[in-house]
């Protein structure tokens, strides 16, 4: 980077040039001038990123551009340089976290009754404006949460996507106190996700084709773990379907026992099959998704995450290396979450 913040300098970026295929490499490494924050908005200097599948999926065009050259990102660990107009609560040098939802409209029903994360007029980091795979970026302060001083970037970084809507997810399955959760796929969402319910009391399964992934799952306390595809040794209560495979949810939906639910956490899905109502829904099984999170979602999250860390597992990459990171990601080469490192 050169110069200073604020629209007087630029600084170094990556941005989706021709979304396609991860092996066309659809990222460009470019440079753009450091962004000025408009009114109510933080400019935040990047210290972390963290890289997660919704990029790969914007990156891919499964998640169709909003804009041309987009900066993705949303899951970034920074800290103030500098304020817009109206912007007052966050001074300079404050420690932050910038998550992927950014902007509501505060006055339609779904905002008026709590659940802002359906907002029609809602805006996403990454995706709507330019997000972290760079030096700076400016976010509302309303969306902006303040990060503890004493963790590591580079641990605090997933915990604002795939913690916060791991977390969502858990609230969304029903999960009746002390039951039985299956998590399928086990990627930086279900490594986080699962430890909190093992905290709070509940039995742990975990499905997922990575023989890695199944090793890390028993050494933060899953019950048991098995092949994507495999039955759990028991009926389950609730699961979560981290994976976006759509072939998985009636596989989950037939290892839920009686009145069980699955709530489905990621933002692109693949086709699902035709399900058999008797053995996919009846007995009053419930299939539901998970769309992005509210702040309140975010607040609670990183309170629990900040009285009782979790083990964050990461894999640090250089900022050069944005491109091999969501490559890697894709070819499931990354055990827990990879970060980009500043």
């Amino acid at each position: 980077m050169t110069g200073g913040a604020g629209g007087t300098g630029r600084m170094d970026a990556w941005v989706v040039a021709r979304p396609g295929p991860i092996a066309s490499r659809p990222l460009e490494r470019t440079r753009l001038p450091i962004p000025s924050p408009g009114p109510g908005e933080v400019l935040v200097e990047v210290e972390a990123c963290a890289v997660c599948r919704t990029d790969l999926h914007l990156a891919e065009g499964d998640l169709l551009p909003r804009r041309p050259r987009t900066v993705p990102g949303h899951e970034v660990v920074g800290r103030v340089a500098a304020s817009g107009p109206d912007a007052t609560r966050l001074a300079p040098g404050t420690r932050v976290g910038v998550a992927w939802l950014r902007s509501t409209c505060g006055l339609c029903r779904y905002c008026r009754r709590g659940v802002e994360n359906l907002c029609p007029a809602s805006t996403y980091t990454g995706w709507d404006a330019d997000g972290g795979y760079a030096g700076y970026l400016t976010a509302p302060e309303d969306y902006v949460y303040p990060l503890p001083e004493d963790a590591p970037a580079e641990k605090l970084a997933p915990l604002l996507c795939a913690g916060i809507i791991g977390y969502r997810a858990l609230l969304r399955c029903d999960l009746p106190p002390g039951g039985r959760l299956g998590v399928y796929g086990f990627g930086a969402s279900a490594h986080l996700t699962a430890q909190l319910a093992v905290a709070q009391g509940a039995t742990v399964h975990v499905l997922t084709r990575s023989a890695k992934a199944r090793e890390l799952a028993m050494a933060l306390g899953a019950a048991s773990a098995g092949g994507a595809a495999d039955a759990p040794p028991e009926p389950l209560d609730s699961a979560i379907l981290f994976a976006p495979a759509g072939e998985l949810v009636p596989v989950a939906l037939a290892a839920l026992d009686r009145g069980g639910t699955l709530a489905v956490a990621g933002i692109h899905l693949s086709d699902i099959p035709v399900l058999n109502y008797q053995r996919h829904l009846f007995q009053e099984r419930t299939l539901r998704s998970v769309t992005a999170n509210t702040r309140a979602d975010g607040r609670g999250y990183l309170d629990l995450a900040t009285a009782r860390p979790p083990r964050v597992t990461t894999v640090p990459y250089p900022f050069d290396a944005a491109d091999q990171a969501l490559e890697d990601l894709a070819t499931d080469r990354v055990e827990g979450a990879a970060v980009l490192l500043r």
